[in-house]
């Protein structure tokens, strides 16, 4: 039997934005410090003006990425799973989930993290996150994502680009095998 290929959610996701980014100058990315690890430094390169590394505060990334949205960017905010529902859970709440403009639901905030689960051995307990999806799921106005490997990580990261409203995808730290192929149709809800 061959060996999977394991590949890289988070470099698949900064190639997706920078491909959704050429095609859509709403696009704006942001981090919390954390940027080249999850690889967004990357979006940055190619479209400085439309980067933003808010330092450690992650409050602010929240806050930050909500005014953005309200102003008609798509918002992409990406840090470690630990620091986003760890630290900043009332913003969350309160400046994505409940503001509904134009009777729609929430902003237009994509969270995007990694980090999540028991996965990040090689960073220690400091940066395991177990309850991050409880909390987001409870959130209003929030769907919540979990991508199995890269082809998965892009597909939604091009759904959260066309669908308006808040998003929370959590990927893995580590390489993932390939499960699904190029030509598998995406539906939401579907395994």
């Amino acid at each position: 039997m061959n060996d999977p290929i394991m590949t890289d959610m988070r470099s698949e996701y900064t190639k997706t934005l920078i491909q959704v980014g050429k095609d859509n100058p709403n696009v704006v990315v942001l981090g919390a410090d954390t940027t080249d690890s999850l690889k967004t430094s990357s979006f940055g390169k190619e479209f400085p003006n439309r980067f933003f590394n808010v330092g450690i505060a992650e409050a602010n990334l929240v806050t930050v990425s909500a005014g953005l949205a309200v102003s008609g960017k798509i918002s992409f905010a990406s840090t470690y799973a630990i620091f986003l529902p760890g630290r900043a859970v009332d913003q969350i709440r309160n400046n994505i989930a409940y503001p509904s403009p134009l009777g729609k639901k929430g902003l237009n905030v994509k969270l995007v993290v990694s980090h999540g689960g028991l996965s990040v051995g090689p960073d220690g307990g400091s940066h395991q996150q177990i309850e991050d999806i409880a909390i987001m799921r409870v959130i209003p106005n929030f769907r919540v994502f979990i991508p199995a490997d890269t082809i998965t990580v892009s597909k939604l990261t091009r759904l959260m680009v066309n669908e308006y409203g808040p998003f929370y995808m959590r990927m893995a730290r580590s390489k993932t095998p390939l499960v699904h192929s190029e030509s598998q149709e995406f539906q939401i809800g579907k395994g």
